[in-house]
C-alpha cells in the first residue's frame, strides 16, 4: 500500500506521519510503543487500509520525529493538532504499549474527538497503584541508569517479541535514541498513571494482552481494566509485549472485526 509522508512542525518538533487508504473512510490512528516507531505497523496499514483511511506517525522524540524529548502533554496535543490537520471531527485509536497510554489520555481530555479506541499490551493509565508499584516506580530511573545501554535494549527486546526478525526490527528502531533519551521517555511516559475512579471510557474499547506478556504491571492492570470498563480482554496465544508482531494473523482478525463492527 502506498502511504503518503507528511510533516508537522509542533511545539519545536517536526513530527512524521504518513496517510493513505480508503479515501473518505473513518479515519484510523496507529500509535507505536515507547522507544520504537511507526515501522511495527508496517503489516498492519495495508490491512486496515483497505478499509479505512489510517494514519502512523512517529511521536515526539521517537523516529523522523528527533531531535526532540518525548513529553507526555506535548505528544496528546500532537496528535489533537493530527487530528485538526486532517480536518477529522473523530478518529479511531489503535495504541500500542505507550501509544495505548497517549491515547487513553487523548480520551480522558479530548473525548468528543474519540469514535472508539482499541488498545494492545498496555498498561491502565488510571488503575490505582500499589504500594508496590509506587516503590518500583522510584527505583526506576536509577535502576534504568546503572544499567549499560545495550543490556537495557537487549532485555527489553526479549521480553517484547519472540522471533529474531521481529526483536531485531526493535532492535533497530531502539537504537536510534540514545541511552538518555530511552530512560526518558519510558520515565516520562509514567506521567499519565493516576487514579481516575470514576472514570470510564464510553466509545467502544477493545483490549488485547499476549499470553506472555511480562513487562511493567500490564499483566495485572489489564483485567481490571477489562473489569472496570465492562469489556472483555482478548488474550493472543503464544505472544509477548508485541503481541501484534508474534501473532499478526490473530491480531489482524482481531482488531479488523473490531473495527468493521465499532466504526461507521
Amino acid at each position: 500500500m502506498d502511504l503518503t509522508e507528511s510533516i508537522l512542525e509542533r511545539n519545536g518538533c517536526t513530527l512524521h506521519y504518513w496517510i493513505g487508504g480508503k479515501v473518505g473512510a473513518p479515519l484510523v490512528i496507529f500509535s507505536h510503543g515507547a522507544t520504537i516507531d511507526h515501522h511495527e505497523w508496517d503489516a498492519t496499514l495495508p490491512i486496515v487500509g483497505e478499509h479505512f483511511f489510517i494514519l502512523a506517525w512517529d511521536m515526539r522524540g521517537h523516529g523522523l520525529s528527533r531531535p526532540a524529548m518525548f513529553h507526555l502533554d506535548d505528544t496528546v496535543a500532537d496528535l489533537l493538532a493530527l487530528i485538526d490537520q486532517l480536518g477529522v471531527r473523530k478518529a479511531t485509536l489503535v495504541g500500542h504499549s505507550m501509544g495505548g497510554n497517549v491515547n487513553q489520555e487523548f480520551a480522558f481530555r479530548h473525548s468528543e474527538r474519540v469514535q472508539a479506541l482499541a488498545m494492545l499490551d498496555c498498561t491502565w493509565n488510571f488503575k490505582p497503584l500499589s504500594a508496590s508499584d509506587k516503590f518500583w516506580l522510584r527505583l526506576a530511573t536509577p535502576i534504568f541508569r546503572l544499567y549499560p545501554y545495550k543490556t537495557l535494549i537487549d532485555q527489553s527486546v526479549r521480553v517484547s517479541a519472540t522471533s529474531k526478525e521481529s526483536q531485531e526490527a526493535l532492535r533497530k528502531a531502539t537504537r536510534l535514541l540514545s541511552k538518555e533519551e530511552y530512560v526518558h521517555v519510558l520515565m516520562d511516559a509514567t506521567h499519565c498513571l493516576r487514579e481516575e475512579p470514576d472514570y470510564k471510557i464510553t466509545q467502544p474499547l477493545l483490549l488485547m494482552m499476549g499470553d506472555k506478556e511480562a513487562t511493567g504491571n500490564i499483566r495485572d492492570a489489564m483485567p481490571l481494566w477489562a473489569k472496570h470498563d465492562g469489556v472483555e480482554l482478548i488474550v493472543i496465544p503464544n505472544a509477548k509485549h508485541c503481541a501484534n508482531l508474534d501473532q499478526p494473523e490473530i491480531f489482524h482478525r482481531t482488531l479488523l472485526e473490531f473495527l468493521q463492527h465499532s466504526v461507521k
